[in-house]
């Protein structure tokens, strides 16, 4: 790449960048109100996602061969259990991963 392609380069990822965090401001404006339908999908959407991802995550789960999900199974549980007690998403997401990668490499040999 020669000089004249970076500063090219670089500048439409900047104009893109740009452009990205100023749409919000052009298409809602500044007037302060927001919408009831981006009051709707801020509530709905975070919950949405983490269906996603969990869908996502155990998509190739089987049941039916060793280790029948069991470290999944109990990560997914420890999960909740730490986010009922504690309410802290960082913390549930690092005990089940904590959790589930322990099991894979000590009880549940995979």
């Amino acid at each position: 790449m020669n000089h004249i392609h970076t500063v090219a380069v670089l500048s439409i990822i900047a104009l893109i960048t740009l452009a990205t965090r100023a749409l919000p401001f052009l298409v809602f404006g500044s007037r302060g109100e927001i919408s009831q339908k981006i009051l709707y999908i801020g509530r709905v959407l975070p919950l949405a996602v983490i269906a996603v991802l969990v869908v996502y995550c155990l998509r190739s789960l089987n049941l039916f061969t060793y280790p029948f999900g069991l470290p999944e199974l109990i990560s997914m549980g420890l999960i909740v259990i730490l986010h009922l007690w504690k309410n802290s998403t960082i913390l549930s997401v690092l005990g089940g991963t904590a959790c589930y990668m322990i099991l894979i490499r000590t009880l549940f040999k995979i």
